[in-house]
């Protein structure tokens, strides 16, 4: 006895579908879970390690394969891998209401870990608690964008949150070794970057220790590499200023 398994058909499971909409159609793909992220950022490569098969769907579920006319008609074309690659790249990712919302959980608790790991009180030099900075996110209803990097979303939250709390970037500790000549000109040009001097001492040459806010580190290494036409160096002592102990919110 044969069962009819309808040829135009292909059953898959443990998918992520990828879903775009051309010529009045719907095409959609395969990917295996966690992969089109990766391929959009560029950190997946292989393009078989993200798509479970080089079919186009019309229906990924219910295992309905596109007609080659369809194909034509929509993107000019029948090669079927091209196609994946353009829907792969520019459609939209279907996620269950239960995945999105794990994903955006996730996204919140890295967002408030990257601010814990950045950001202290400014008045005690503590870092806060990532429990005490998702606390203060709610506080201040904080939406997580799935389609911007935490890395991004994190500085914003250190903006919104500097309006409601004590809360800064903590300072990267810096030592500028600078040719005399050059240095004195080159100090008051770093002034406007520096948010205090610790120490400096004229000698030979002028040694500055400093505290910097973190985002104005490649503009201060730029202009000590071109003022000084590399004879001055720059070093970095610590990446944060911080006191031992964590900060608590009364």
């Amino acid at each position: 006895m044969s069962i009819f398994t309808p040829t135009n058909q292909i059953r898959l499971t443990n998918v992520a579908v990828v879903r775009m909409k051309r010529a009045g159609k719907r095409f959609e793909i395969a990917c295996y879970k966690n992969k089109v992220v990766g391929w959009r950022s560029g950190v997946e490569k292989d393009l078989d390690e993200v798509l479970q098969t080089h079919s186009v769907f019309v229906n990924v579920s219910k295992g309905q394969v596109a007609k080659k006319e369809d194909l034509i008609s929509a993107f000019g074309t029948d090669d079927q891998t091209e196609i994946c690659k353009q829907i792969l790249t520019k459609g939209e990712v279907q996620v269950s209401d239960k995945e999105r919302h794990t994903q955006l959980e996730q996204m919140f608790r890295d967002i408030a870990t990257i601010v814990a790991d950045k950001c202290v009180n400014p008045e005690t030099k503590r870092p806060y608690t990532v429990i005490l900075i998702e606390r203060a996110m709610k506080d201040i209803h904080y939406s997580v964008k799935p389609n911007k990097s935490t890395k991004q979303q994190a500085l914003e939250v250190i903006k919104q949150l500097k309006e409601k709390m004590k809360i800064e970037r903590a300072h990267m500790r810096l030592r500028f070794i600078l040719p005399v000549n050059e240095g004195k000109k080159l100090k008051e040009k770093l002034k406007p970057l520096i948010k205090v001097i610790e120490s400096e001492d004229y000698g030979q040459q002028l040694d500055i220790v400093c505290l910097i806010d973190p985002g104005c580190f490649r503009e201060i290494d730029e202009l000590v590499k071109k003022e000084t036409k590399g004879k001055g160096s720059l070093e970095v002592l610590s990446l944060k200023d911080v006191e031992e102990g964590d900060e608590k919110l009364e």
